[in-house]
């Protein structure tokens, strides 16, 4: 996990994208300059302060976010031909618009941002362990490569601060929803830690769950997922350290 000193007020991936696309991810740092306030986009932005964020956030990424209504699935949307006038249901967005930015909010799940080497599209997905789980990840590449045109190898990831490895601790249920016996062989992803009364528990790597996820869809190259939400609190809100609290927003966008 990386320190706290190193995280900045706006977290922008470090990989060699196409110039034409535009990536980034809030902190509670990247408040607006005349507030002391966390900078919050809120869960649905009706907020006069969250309404104020997701607009300095437009501004710092130059492009129009299309905010999702997320239930942890696995459903993908197609943003920059979304009609309607509710935000779309689904925990992963693709744009091939320049101007039309796709965002992801989390507080302890994974955000993961997508492009392809040529900047002909890009993608954002929200990746706890439930939409993990489902295939989020291999529906996103799938649909980034369609909006795209071309193959898994020409895609690349970033995977954003999430709850870290030595924080996120689940049950039986987690292993099993991940194809994996919990009385069975070890798992990489996965290390035993039973409480003091007996019951087992595991510490669960998100990004490495993510990571493989990722390979086994053709997607090689990754980079990020090196903060942990709980461990920073000055810098990321966390739902499983505080309870309810604000978000943070991944957003990435083609810009002309």
């Amino acid at each position: 996990m990386r320190p706290e000193a190193d995280v900045p007020g706006w977290l922008r991936p470090g990989w060699a994208a196409p110039t034409r696309v535009r990536a980034l991810m809030s902190t509670r740092r990247a408040r607006p300059s005349a507030s002391g306030a966390d900078f919050d986009p809120g869960r649905d932005g009706s907020q006069p302060a969250a309404a104020a964020n997701r607009t300095q956030l437009a501004v710092e990424l130059g492009a129009r976010p299309v905010w999702l209504r997320q239930v942890h699935g696995a459903e993908v949307a197609r943003i920059d031909q979304w009609s309607g006038p509710d935000a779309p249901v689904a925990d992963a967005a693709v744009s091939a618009t320049p101007g039309v930015a796709c965002v992801v909010l989390a507080a302890d799940c994974l955000p993961v941002l997508l492009c392809d080497d040529r900047g002909r599209a890009v993608a954002a997905a929200h990746a706890g362990w439930r939409g993990l789980a489902a295939g989020v990840l291999q529906r996103s590449v799938a649909a980034l490569c369609d909006a795209a045109g071309c193959a898994p190898g020409e895609l690349q990831a970033w995977l954003g601060p999430c709850i870290g490895p030595r924080q996120f601790e689940v049950g039986a249920d987690v292993l099993q929803a991940f194809g994996i016996d919990p009385d069975g062989p070890a798992s990489p992803d996965f290390v035993r830690r039973d409480r003091p009364d007996g019951d087992r528990r595991w510490l669960a790597d998100l990004p490495a769950l993510a990571r493989r996820r990722l390979l086994q869809a053709g997607v090689s190259r990754t980079s990020g997922g090196c903060w942990c939400t709980v461990e920073d609190g000055s810098a990321f809100f966390s739902f499983r350290r505080d309870g309810a609290v604000g978000r943070m927003a991944a957003a990435i966008a083609l810009v002309d």
